[in-house]
């Protein structure tokens, strides 16, 4: 479908990727990987023929591309089905001149003239065009792809000037999958969706029969849509027929195999030369030598793959302790006009909790968060407890950065007389080191932008953080930096997130919004998923958002209930505190077999080491019967 040859893409002189080739066949779904600024929404828009490149490119012929920018314009004035509509050009042209053939044909009545007859002529082509091209169906397929893309079908006659930007972009991606292109080039398509939504286009994905391209750094999306990886790294770029998990082992055997290789050529390359340095001198020996050389100037240097190892330091340290109870709030009630989002929601928030705020886009997640830091007006009380210090991530906190000051005029502008001088370390923590720190914020990737709304945040003192979407458009790399420094924070963590991969082990309950009302479920984002047996959250929002019933006895009831669930979080946190343990064990004894299974001899002569090796084996075992034991109580409570 597509070869791409010797692709360069330059910006002031600097290569961004150099030299690139590939070839892209019908059915290859692609994760296009790589770190913010490596390059990646460029090839997309160079594939698309946005912006020229150097290099060839080669299209079959009458192939059809369609691109999902991050940023689109709309005309205004349209309703949602009118704008998804026109992702059927054709077809509404063909509408219109058969409205027009058909009004002629109801007022004429010289039906044996030539006119008419070519009428009768025209409309047969343009019903049998219209039927090729979808048209008794389109209408169906609209609804069908908007209603998965989370839209309802009161919404459909609504103008999308009324819609954020977020639901735009569901709507650009609605009209792309409706165009029945031969290559979909998706720059991030999962930023604005929530969970029940890329669970839809996931399976919308694996069933599309042309081929993909996409930017993502939602792990388990790219994980479950693609059969092929390239990573773009320094410059180059690394293709592997294999999805993203499989592609990262497959890259570090490869690299290891590299390196061996390579260590292994220097050793003979050594050799050699030292040859030559003892015959070179002896003229019976001086043919050799040459001979030598010869063999020396032949050898094609084996490279090691590149990493760019580049990574976030983050650390979130809490300003000081506060009470047992960061909020409780009683009767919160929020509308957005006739929009009725939160009902007389009870709300209790204990120290130290970690809780992943969960459900379908306008359900209220956002709202509630704003409703904490006091960003919007609601009725009900809700009251924060003792030294309690809101650190704030909105979710277009990126997007609201002065656009003509620098990153550095940014930090030094929101920093206070005691981190000031601390600005430019934080900065180059956050990757913004040199002359990157003179960028201005209109410059900056998507990553970048998130990154330094990172950073900024770190200026303000606090002990509870709520993060809203803080992993949009940030990198893999950086994601993982972000989960690893929130599970040291010891904080209270609130986390409003749409990636699966990314709330994995990073929270302890998830607050599931739905209909009006929050439900408490306690336990990480896969223990929601277990409870219900399910395969995708979809269900799991219709199956247990439940309203708790105010009468007296029902509130005795949901109160023993609640007693229960304490008794039950409490062996769930020591199972995967348990767990934790033993994954950590598990590493270093298998680092420990792959240290004796390379260098036995080395490795075992090391003071203790078999002491050590056999104390972790004994402590691995204890823990799996502990692990066991905690795990038959939470069966038996359940």
């Amino acid at each position: 479908m597509l070869n791409v040859h010797n692709l360069t893409v330059s910006f002031m002189g600097t290569d961004l990727f150099s030299g690139i080739t590939f070839k892209l066949n019908k059915g290859d779904r692609i994760g296009l990987i790589g770190k913010n600024g490596a390059g990646k929404s460029t090839l997309l828009k160079v594939l698309s023929k946005d912006i020229e490149s150097s290099g060839t490119m080669a299209f079959d012929k009458d192939v059809r591309v369609g691109f999902l920018r991050q940023d689109i314009d709309f005309v205004e004035g349209r309703t949602i089905l009118e704008e998804a509509y026109q992702a059927f050009e054709e077809i509404k042209e063909i509408e219109l001149k058969l409205e027009k053939i058909n009004k002629q044909l109801a007022t004429r009545t010289d039906y044996e003239s030539e006119g008419y007859s070519e009428l009768i002529h025209d409309l047969t082509d343009l019903t049998e065009r219209y039927e090729l091209l979808g048209g008794y169906n389109y209408q169906g397929d609209t609804e069908k792809i908007l209603q998965g893309l989370g839209f309802q079908r009161e919404d459909f006659d609504k103008l999308t000037d009324t819609f954020s930007g977020g639901w735009r972009m569901r709507i650009e991606l609605a009209k792309l999958l409706l165009q029945n292109n031969d290559i979909l080039l998706l720059d991030e398509p999962t930023n604005h969706l929530d969970i029940e939504s890329i669970i839809w286009l996931e399976n919308f994905l694996k069933g599309y029969s042309g081929a993909i391209v996409l930017v993502s750094h939602d792990k388990m999306f790219l994980d479950n849509v693609t059969n092929r990886t390239i990573e773009i790294s320094l410059g180059q770029i690394y293709d592997y027929k294999k999805p993203y998990s499989q592609f990262l082992l497959l890259r570090a055997e490869i690299k290891e195999k590299q390196l061996q290789a390579q260590k292994n050529q220097e050793k003979e390359i050594k050799q050699k030369q030292h040859l030559i340095n003892k015959f070179k001198a002896k003229a019976s020996k001086a043919s050799m030598a040459q001979s030598l050389m010869k063999q020396l100037d032949k050898v094609e240097l084996i490279e090691v793959d590149q990493d760019d190892n580049q990574a976030m330091n983050v650390r979130f340290s809490i300003s000081k302790d506060p009470g047992k109870i960061i909020a409780e709030g009683t009767n919160l009630t929020k509308n957005y006009g006739e929009k009725h989002v939160l009902e007389n929601v009870d709300l209790l928030i204990e120290r130290n909790s970690k809780i992943a705020f969960v459900g379908q886009n306008g359900q209220g997640k956002s709202t509630l968060a704003k409703m904490m830091v006091g960003e919007i007006p609601f009725e009900g009380h809700l009251k924060l407890g003792h030294n309690v210090e809101i650190g704030y991530f909105a979710q277009n906190q990126s997007e609201e950065l002065p656009p003509e000051k620098t990153v550095l005029e940014i930090m030094e502008d929101a920093a206070s007389d005691t981190n000031r001088m601390r600005v430019r370390d934080m900065l180059g923590s956050f990757l913004f080191g040199g002359e990157a720190v003179d960028k201005k914020a209109k410059v900056l990737s998507g990553g970048e932008r998130n990154r330094l709304a990172l950073c900024k945040l770190l200026l303000q003192p606090f002990n509870v953080l709520i993060l809203d979407e803080p992993t949009n458009h940030l990198d893999i790399a950086s994601k993982n930096v972000l989960k690893e420094a929130l599970r040291s924070f010891n904080g209270t963590l609130i986390l409003v997130s749409h990636d699966r991969d990314f709330l994995q082990g990073l929270t302890s309950s998830v607050y599931g919004f739905k209909d009006k009302v929050i439900k408490e479920y306690l336990g990480d984002i896969d223990y929601f998923l277990e409870q219900h047996k399910i395969e995708n959250l979809r269900e799991a929002e219709k199956r247990t958002v439940v309203k708790v019933d105010k009468t007296s006895d029902k509130k005795e009831a949901y109160e023993m209930t609640r007693e229960q669930e304490k008794q039950l979080k409490k062996l769930r946190n020591k199972l995967s505190n348990v767990e934790t343990e033993v994954s950590d064990l598990e590493s270093e004894i298998e680092k420990n077999d792959l240290e004796l299974a390379q260098n036995y001899d080395e490795v075992s002569a090391r003071p203790n080491f078999f002491e050590k090796y056999k104390a972790k084996k004994s402590k691995l075992d204890s823990l799996m019967e502990q692990w066991e034991k905690i795990e038959e109580e939470v069966s038996n409570f359940l």
